[in-house]
Formats: structure tokens, C-alpha cells, sequence
């Protein structure tokens, strides 16, 4: 659906799906999870007589209300299943005054908008997380301030550390679906730390200009055009979040997030895979280019089919060779915005790593020290085994180290960033304007590891 000023007309729906409405056609179980919702949204009898709620593609409802100059503002959204997805309060002026959006596993992110100038970028918006909507429980970062009810750019994030899981996609969601609701079709980042953590960050909502040679070299020169492709959130049982878009694109399950391997033709590396078996989809941990262990499985629309019983681990843990942490922390330095190649560097220096058993994870990471999963080094010891010579069993070893490294990836990025955001601005200035040049001896810290990670599993 899209809505905006120059939009042609909503249809006016409130006889299907108004709660306060006598919806005949309407399911009564429906009708009572949708006026539910509206309740948690705190939106009154009187206020939803201006309300028209309308369906969206995969089966969520999206409250508008209209202006006396004939504007659409989206007001709430609710999934197919009945819950509450997003708030949005606007001001007489149709400036937005606060907006809450849902997060895989119950909790809130209101953001603030306009509420300080304490920022590199001056005026900022802040984020806070609490158990509703419009809950100010504690408040997190601020990111560059948006003019919500006509987006222009997509805004820059003082602190993604302190983000949780999940936040960052939720936010940028709701910008995509404001900026579709106003027909905006070309966004630009142009903030500092235009990683490959954000660049796949943002194909979550949007897609980004076609028939460029190389997007990643233009996101990182900030002149990438991104245009809105949201997608629909849908709460599933057992604390699941499934992401729906083209079919089912990402799926959220206790802490996790699974997504497809491609998407706009971007390879998506990372340990947990959405991926399509026999007509149902299935969420799996991966590595190695093949599922070591599935984890859930769902119908081709996002309902929840079965968890499924994964192999329980005993093992002892055993450390990997120093080599290995070096290397890992050398690939995540090789394949980063240039500017975050010494402050990666200082954070991975004390990373330590060992097997161990993990339960669903590939990778943990306790402050310095890291946990690799034992599922991964059987599947690696099997494939070496299975290797008909050298030259194959050292790209075994490299694909693992590989995957370790993006699994170890967006937390050792974050940690650089925080480091950066912590020194003088004069320093933070120089090093985004004239970052350094690579560091030679990356290339040999990976083949080393590489070698030492043979040894280890042969």
C-alpha cells in the first residue's frame, strides 16, 4: 500500500475492519485481536472514527489518519495475527511528535524526535527501549535527526553498540515505511562508518539503485541512492519474529536472526540461514556452505510448523591455536570501512578462542574470549578428511576461518566504532577524512591461521 499526499485515495475499509465498527465480514477472534491492539496503541473510540485501517500485502493492517488538507499519516500498524507492530503520534504541525516500533521479543523502541542538539550533527533524535509503546524506560543512543512526515535521507547512528538486536532493522523499517507512504524514491546514507554491517543492514527495507557497477565502493563514497522496500513484520509462537517481503526473508528466534543468502543479487554471509526445503522454509545454522543443523521449519507464508530437536553437545572445550584469534580479527580488519582497520586491530588484540558446545550458536564472544562451535569442527574434520589434497583441504580451512570471522564480525565492528566515537574529535575527523592504508601484514596473518586451523582439525 502506499499513501502520501499525491497518493490516490485510501479506500475507506473501516466496514470490514473498524472495531468499533459492526464487521459482519469480519472473523469475531480477528476483530477482538485488532481491537486489542488498538487499546495498547491508546488510540480512543473518538480518535479511530478518523482512522482508516487498510491490509497490506502479507495481511498487516495499517491505521491512517487524515488531515483536513486530505495527508495521510500512518498511525499505527498491526500484524495479520493481531499484534501490535507500531504507534505513531503526530503533532498539529505534522511534525512527528513520537513513534514506538515492536522488537522481536516484546520490547519497545520509541524515538523522540528533535531532542537534542548534543551531536556531531547537531539536532538528533533519541532512541529509547522500554516494555510498551511510549515507554521512556532508559534511554540508548540518538541518531540524526529525520523530518519523519517528508524523509529525505537516511539518518546517521551515534552509538550501534548500544543498540539491541534488532533495533537498527526496526527503526530503518519504519523510515522505509514512511518514505514508500511519501513515494520517496532515492535516500542517501551519507553518515560516517559505512560498513558492510549496514550495507545489509539496510536491504532489510530498501533497495538500492540499480545497474551500479560496485554498490558497496558507492555506499562508502555516500552517493548510493536507496529506495523504500519495507517489509511486514509477523509475531509467530515460541517468541519468533518472521520478516515478510518476497515470501519469508528473515526470521528473529531467541536472539538469533536467520536470513536468505542473497539478496538484490548481495551474497549474506552470517551463521543462521532462511532457506527453502521441499515447499516449507527452514532456519539453520550454517557454515561450510551447507546446514550443519536445522532449527526451526515454517510454511512458505511465515507460520510456525515445528522447532525441531537439534544434537545435544557434551564436549569438553579445547583451545585453538593463537594464530587463529589473529587471523579472525585480520579478516574482519581486511573486509571493514578503512577507518575502523586500527581500532579493530587494538579491540581484537587480546581475542582469544576455543571449541566448545554451543547449542544453536556458531560463535560467542564473553569479552575477549571467543566460543566456536564444535558442530563446525566435526563438519570440518569430515570435509578434510574427504579432501583429495592439499590445495582443497586449505580452502576448507579458509572457508571456516571465513565464516568465524562474520559470525565474530558485528560485534568486533561495534567495538571499533565505540573505541573511535571515544577519542577526540579531531582524531574521529581524521580518521574517517584520511584513514590509513591497509595493514600489510593482514595477508599473513590469515594464511597463518589458515595453516594453524589445518593442523588444529587434521
Amino acid at each position: 500500500m502506499t499513501l502520501g499526499n499525491d497518493a490516490a485515495p485510501i479506500p475507506d475499509t473501516r466496514a470490514l475492519y473498524h472495531p468499533a465498527c459492526d464487521v459482519a465480514l469480519m472473523d469475531p477472534a480477528e476483530r477482538a485481536r485488532l481491537r486489542a491492539s488498538l487499546d495498547a496503541a491508546g488510540l480512543g473510540e473518538d480518535e479511530l472514527a478518523a482512522v482508516d485501517v487498510a491490509p497490506a500485502p502479507h495481511g498487516t493492517r495499517v491505521g491512517v489518519v487524515r488531515r483536513a488538507d486530505g495527508a495521510a499519516r500512518r498511525r499505527f500498524a498491526v500484524d495479520r495475527a493481531g499484534t501490535l507492530a507500531a504507534v505513531l503520534d503526530w503533532g498539529a504541525d505534522d511534525t512527528l511528535a513520537e513513534a514506538s516500533v515492536r522488537l522481536p521479543g516484546g520490547a519497545w523502541i520509541t524515538i523522540e524526535p528533535r531532542a537534542t542538539h548534543d551531536a556531531p550533527w547537531g539536532r538528533s533524535d533519541r532512541l529509547w527501549i522500554g516494555p510498551r509503546p511510549r515507554a521512556r524506560q532508559a534511554a540508548l543512543t540518538v541518531c540524526e535527526a529525520v523530518a519523519y512526515h517528508a524523509v529525505d535521507r537516511l539518518p546517521a547512528l551515534a552509538e550501534p553498540a548500544r543498540l539491541p538486536r534488532g533495533a537498527g532493522t526496526a527503526v530503518l523499517n519504519l523510515i522505509a515505511e514512511l518514505a514508500a507512504d511519501q513515494r520517496r524514491e532515492r535516500l542517501i546514507y551519507g553518515g560516517p562508518y559505512p560498513t558492510e554491517q549496514l550495507f545489509s543492514t539496510l536491504l532489510d527495507s530498501f533497495r538500492h539503485d540499480d545497474g551500479v557497477p560496485d554498490p558497496l565502493a558507492a555506499f562508502a563514497a555516500g552517493t548510493l541512492g536507496w529506495r523504500p522496500a519495507p517489509f511486514e513484520p509477523l509475531v509467530e509462537g515460541d517468541g519468533l519474529t518472521v520478516q515478510l517481503r518476497d515470501g519469508v526473508e528473515a526470521v528473529a528466534w531467541r536472539g538469533r536472526v536467520y536470513r536468505r543468502d542473497s539478496v538484490q543479487g548481495h551474497g549474506r554471509r552470517g551463521p543462521h540461514r532462511v532457506r527453502d526445503a521441499g515447499g516449507a522454509v527452514r532456519c539453520s545454522l550454517w557454515a561450510l556452505g551447507s546446514a550443519l543443523e536445522d532449527h526451526l521449519e515454517l510454511t512458505a507464508d511465515g507460520r510456525l510448523v515445528a522447532v525441531l530437536p537439534v544434537r545435544s553437545d557434551e564436549a569438553t572445550p579445547r583451545p585453538l591455536p593463537r594464530a587463529v584469534a589473529r587471523g579472525v580479527v585480520a579478516v574482519v580488519a581486511a573486509t571493514s570501512a578503512a577507518a575502523l582497520g586500527p581500532a579493530l586491530r587494538e579491540t581484537g588484540a587480546a581475542l582469544t578462542l576455543e571449541w566448545a558446545a554451543l547449542g544453536g550458536e556458531l560463535v560467542t564472544l564473553d569479552g575477549d574470549r571467543g566460543r566456536v562451535a564444535m558442530q563446525l569442527r566435526r563438519a570440518l574434520v569430515a570435509r578434510i578428511a574427504a579432501a583429495p589434497g592439499h590445495p582443497e583441504r586449505l580452502g576448507l580451512a579458509f572457508a571456516a576461518l571465513g565464516d568465524v570471522a562474520v559470525a565474530l564480525g558485528d560485534t568486533l565492528q561495534l567495538r571499533a566504532q565505540a573505541r573511535l566515537a571515544a577519542v577526540t574529535p579531531e582524531r574521529q575527523a581524521a580518521a574517517l577524512t584520511s584513514p590509513p592504508p591497509a595493514d600489510p601484514g593482514d595477508a599473513r596473518r590469515i594464511a597463518d591461521a589458515v595453516e594453524a586451523l589445518l593442523e588444529d582439525v587434521s
